[in-house]
């Protein structure tokens, strides 16, 4: 009998679908890791707000802008939503103005989930990395039979151990830690975050639990004993979720490139000593209030040391349309003028990683920010850590505690206080000029030369980034 000629269908292998949350931390984390995936070949779609994904696209640095090209963005209308300026509070640190904006992106489920459904027409499997954030916009990947989701855990691997072991009952502990473990005197996460975004936070949690693993941003160089920790977590609970550390995510050898488009703090730092700058930022979601800027500012002049500053307010939800609502930070009368000859005050958006890749960096003031930690880590620049909110604390004692590559500026238990300008001052001075910042810098340089190893061909996060898109390939 003569076989009949059907026309088969022929599906590409994989698709990869990023969706971040809308804030500059997460976005810019995860817009990286497209551009690590597409790296292997891989189509990466990266799905988002209109004004999200313009907002990530403008700000990342230490690539080529041409390499967005290889990645397709998807721009999608968030419905209106009130939001309120950042506040410059200090009693209440986590810049609540974002509460709106975070859940007016629940309603990207149905066009995600569109996208998710025609994707699957066109690819034998469609993989699907989300936001912590965003479980619930993804839900419907549970619907496609050639779709599967993996979880991305934008804090540190130290930070997600410790919150869960913490809410684990004593009497449910299934092993027992090792007294080097977790450092005593751990900041509680009280005053982390609001009500309302922790009930959000909350919410997203609960829909969990139909990913195939978890992703982070880190590598066993820095985490190797937290993230064998949650593995370890997982197994006991009979778990079938796998944990990639495949980070760091933004590239580690950044070219200090002579040209006119340089952003001009760049050019300024050529023009400084080899180490002897701190550079001082806060991230994207900090406001300081008026008082507190007074007395970093007289902290940073009284302790002679060489510094870039930038100087901003928290971003606006959109950093397009209402960066004019947002008051701008104001100095001292007079003190541009007389830090001209060894301080540099940057008030727009700076490139962080080409600063702390920059041979004159020589320490970062830092709220510690997971990105932040990262970016520093890989650089091999130390720390002054300055906590502001969210996972940041806990990020501070892997830092300082268990890290040794930085020191505290103030302790979580002291956050609604103003920092005095003598304690900014002698914490400058330890970090950038002391024997005690000498050993910082040189744990600090070892830690950057293991973190950039385990990147290059054969290093443990190269591997496991194999490890990982051979899982999602096959």
């Amino acid at each position: 009998m003569e076989s009949q000629n059907c026309k088969v269908k022929q599906l590409h292998p994989v698709a990869v679908v990023i969706v971040p949350l809308p804030a500059q931390g997460h976005l810019n984390q995860l817009l990286h890791l497209s551009h690590l995936i597409a790296s292997y070949g891989i189509p990466v779609h990266y799905a988002g707000s209109t004004t999200h994904n313009r907002q990530a696209k403008l700000r990342l640095h230490g690539r080529d802008s041409q390499s967005l090209a290889k990645i397709h963005f998807h721009d999608f209308q968030l419905p209106p939503y009130h939001s309120p300026p950042p506040s410059i509070d200090i009693s209440v640190p986590f810049p609540d103005h974002f509460t709106p904006l975070f859940e007016a992106s629940n309603q990207l489920r149905e066009p995600i989930s569109q996208l998710l459904h025609q994707l699957s027409q066109k690819f034998s499997r469609v993989v699907v990395i989300h936001d912590h954030t965003m479980t619930y916009v993804v839900q419907d990947v549970k619907l496609i039979p050639n779709a599967k989701a993996f979880t991305f855990i934008p804090i540190s691997a130290f930070t997600m151990f410790s919150n869960t072991w913490e809410s684990i009952p004593e009497e449910a502990k299934p092993f027992k830690l090792d007294s080097n473990d977790i450092p005593e005197n751990m900041p509680t996460n009280e005053g982390c975050a609001t009500k309302e975004v922790l009930e959000f936070a909350r919410k997203q949690i609960e829909c969990l639990g139909f990913e195939s693993g978890w992703i982070f941003n880190t590598c066993r160089a820095i985490e190797g004993k937290y993230v064998t920790l949650l593995d370890k977590l997982s197994s006991t609970n009979k778990s079938q979720i796998k944990h990639f550390a495949i980070g760091p995510f933004h590239p580690v050898n950044i070219e200090n490139k002579n040209s006119e488009n340089r952003h001009q703090c760049l050019k300024w730092l050529d023009e400084q000593e080899k180490g002897t700058v701190i550079y001082v930022s806060f991230g994207s979601t900090t406001s300081l209030p008026d008082d507190q800027i007074e007395e970093l500012a007289n902290g940073l002049e009284q302790s002679e040391v060489k510094f870039l500053w930038v100087l901003r307010r928290a971003d606006p939800n959109d950093v397009f349309e209402e960066a004019d609502r947002v008051k701008k930070a104001q100095l001292p009368e007079g003190y541009e003028d007389r830090v001209k000859d060894r301080g540099m005050i940057v008030k727009d958006w700076a490139p962080q990683l080409e600063i702390l890749a920059h041979p004159s960096t020589g320490g970062f003031m830092s709220h510690c920010g997971w990105n932040s930690c990262m970016e520093s880590m890989s650089m091999g620049v130390p720390v002054a850590a300055w906590p502001m909110h969210s996972d940041q604390p806990r990020n501070a004692v892997l830092l300082t505690e268990v890290l040794r590559i930085g020191i505290l500026v103030r302790d979580w238990a002291h956050r609604g206080e103003v920092v005095k300008s003598s304690t900014i001052e002698n914490v400058v001075k330890t970090l950038m000029a002391s024997e005690e910042g000498k050993e910082m810098k040189k744990r600090a340089a070892e830690l950057g030369e293991s973190v950039r190893g385990s990147v290059a061909e054969g290093g443990v996060s190269c591997l496991e980034r194999d490890s990982f898109i051979a899982h999602i390939s096959k």
